[in-house]
């Protein structure tokens, strides 16, 4: 496939699930840039649905930066223990919020190649800090992004970053942070991993997976 027919692709694409889902919006449940950094770490292989469930009390009991860089590692621990990794993600919440006092006045930065210096932050999550905080076109390359544009015909790859960049490319800069909340939203409701649904699927008269 050349560069202009997955640029055609996904032009479709866009329109298509713009359709479908037109409140393109993130799952994860927050009030604030801290709130929505620590609850993407927290959705690292484990559901939105399980962080929203244990980020009230969490963000109850540590309400800023500050609060969380002067964390017992070991309280972060209790607070976050259902979100599977928790010792990892204890610690990395409380050296992150180490990082942002120290190094950033407790703001957290604008842009992928700041966030990513923060312990435990990846482009994945700096994409869509940068994306649903700041309005700067991101990608957020999660497993329903890469299944899915895989399905699509776009890729053959399975590094995350080398995709990022492929998208960037493919996309409209204005559509690319929308589009990957849709294709969540899709990936969930219709393209699973399993038994995609084609039949009912709205991109199935061009995903060459139907052709």
């Amino acid at each position: 496939m050349t560069q202009e027919e997955k640029k055609e692709i996904m032009l479709k694409a866009v329109e298509a699930l713009k359709k479908e889902y037109p409140d393109a919006i993130c799952s994860l449940t927050y009030t604030d840039p801290l709130q929505l950094l620590i609850a993407t770490r927290l959705a690292a292989q484990c559901t939105d649905n399980r962080v929203n469930m244990v980020t009230p009390a969490l963000f109850e009991r540590f309400k800023t930066a500050e609060d969380f860089a002067d964390a017992d590692v070991s309280e972060v621990e209790e607070y976050i223990k259902s979100c599977g990794l928790y010792k990892t993600k204890a610690r990395d919440i409380v050296l992150m919020a180490q990082c942002l006092r120290d190094n950033y006045n407790c703001v957290v930065p604008d842009t992928i190649e700041e966030l990513t210096k923060l312990p435990g932050i990846g482009r994945k999550t700096a994409n869509l800090i940068v994306g649903d905080i700041f309005g700067k076109p991101a990608v957020v390359v999660d497993t329903h992004c890469i299944r899915l544009t895989h399905r699509l015909g776009i890729h053959n790859i399975k590094d995350p970053k080398k995709i990022e960049f492929m998208l960037r490319d493919l996309l409209p800069p204005e559509e690319s942070n929308d589009f990957c909340h849709r294709l969540v939203l899709h990936g969930r409701a219709v393209c699973d991993a399993r038994k995609p649904k084609c039949e009912i699927c709205c991109m199935n008269d061009f995903c060459p997976k139907n052709i």
